[in-house]
């Protein structure tokens, strides 16, 4: 299995052009994905720099042909003229998916600080040889380290909550309602665009054990100790001065073993960010 991750910057590259085709084209380039996760992507910003105010989630939905596409909005409001706009991540798969949750991550109040809300999209796919897993992306606070500090936790805590589901599942229930059986599995992939770096609490918060396992950095499974590359910063220096990596993939104890291969396209310039690529097998 193939899962490529991309904070987009809504599909803006360094070079000031909006191309959902061209994060495609780049992604597929990198890898040929099962999964692909995209942070920032939008809906009617023409605000954003660059920004035509186009629909992406539809965009994108036709240069993935044979892909299912799941948008989760962690911004989902109406405008002066009241029109609607939306700002998230996209889960987009060419496996066979059993459920799809949006989950909304704390947001505690940080006075006069920049900020959004933010939320993790987890679908659950179907893998023939890996089987049941979930598939988590997020995009974590950049300005607030408390709204940060405080979204790294839930993120490892809806982990937690799912491995105890699969533990101590609900009474089976096969009675076509909502109450019907779910699909309840412990093995997971959490990637995104976390804002933070390896040294900070967040990723602490992250990889921390609890009762039924933990969450573990491919990028330390698979290359020990040698440092991650950048994936923020690289090119562009607008919000900092040096390049840092903030874009991981975590995997669950189940999936451990099976990582097969990690990549970062360190070349492109398609947006502010480095897409990485992992392969399980």
């Amino acid at each position: 299995m193939k899962l490529v991750s991309w904070n987009t910057q809504w599909c803006r590259g360094n070079d000031g052009a909006v191309s959902p085709a061209r994060i495609v084209q780049v992604a597929r380039e990198l890898a040929d994905f099962d999964v692909l996760c995209l942070q920032e992507i939008s809906v009617n910003y023409p605000g954003l720099q660059g920004n035509p105010g186009h629909d992406q989630p539809a965009l994108l939905r036709e240069l993935l042909p044979g892909f299912q596409l799941f948008f989760g909005a962690a911004v989902d409001e109406f405008n002066a003229d009241g029109e609607r706009q939306q700002f998230g991540n996209l889960v987009a798969t060419r496996l066979p998916v059993a459920q799809v949750q949006h989950h909304p991550l704390p947001y505690p109040a940080d006075r006069g600080v920049r900020s959004m809300p933010r939320m993790c999209t987890v679908v659950t796919v179907r893998h023939p040889e890996l089987g049941p897993l979930r598939v988590m992306t997020t995009h974590l606070e950049f300005y607030s380290a408390p709204q940060r500090l405080a979204q790294s936790h839930a993120v490892r805590e809806l982990h937690a909550q799912a491995c105890a589901h699969a533990a101590a599942p609900p009474r089976p229930d096969d009675d076509r309602s909502p109450f019907q059986a779910k699909l309840h599995t412990a093995n997971a992939i959490l990637c995104g665009d976390f804002n933070l770096q390896a040294h900070e609490p967040g990723y602490g918060a992250i990889t921390s054990a609890f009762a039924q396992g933990r969450l573990w950095d491919s990028w330390r499974v698979l290359r020990g100790d040698a440092p991650h590359p950048p994936t923020f910063l690289l090119y562009d220096r607008e919000y900092g001065p040096d390049p840092i990596a903030c874009d991981f993939v975590f995997v669950s104890d189940g999936l451990k073993d099976r990582l097969r291969s990690i990549a970062v396209d360190t070349v492109t310039q398609a947006s502010d960010h480095q897409p990485v690529a992992v392969e399980l097998g």
